[in-house]
């Protein structure tokens, strides 16, 4: 018998540019994530009603195809899943405000960034979650 292999953190990559995209899918791979990767809000939110409480990691462009902003997808899946790490990045100055907890990176970052994030991430989620919502510190 084999053993069992742990569980891999769930990221979840929203980002209409498919060398973008494929860029941290591969970074988050290297960083033992299994990678779910969107192309619009809309799908992404499809993906958050199915494993939103198995994510790990939620980064999106705020300039998405559709008619949804990655701004607002942040948003929802904040309110749906507050103990969710999300990363909202733009080439542009955010129009607006994201909840709190919710960062926002100027484009371009570094891919050292986003191994960092991944790994707080990663860290995070291996504690317990309570079920009764609660506020993750983001220090």
């Amino acid at each position: 018998m084999g053993q069992a292999k742990p569980l891999r953190a769930i990221a979840l990559i929203v980002e209409d540019d498919a060398m973008q995209r494929d860029m941290i899918s591969m970074l988050l791979q290297e960083s033992d994530y299994d990678v779910i990767m969107c192309e619009t809000a809309e799908e992404a939110l499809l993906v958050l009603d199915r494993r939103g409480r198995k994510l790990s990691f939620l980064m999106t462009d705020v300039n998405l195809a559709g008619p949804m902003s990655g701004a607002e997808l942040a948003t929802i899946a904040h309110q749906r899943h507050p103990l969710l790490d999300v990363v909202v990045t733009s080439g542009k100055p955010l129009n607006g405000r994201l909840p709190d907890g919710v960062k926002f990176w100027s484009k371009p970052w570094a891919a050292l960034d986003v191994l960092r994030e991944a790994e707080l991430a990663q860290q995070a989620s291996r504690q317990p979650r309570s079920h009764g919502g609660g506020v993750r510190s983001t220090h």
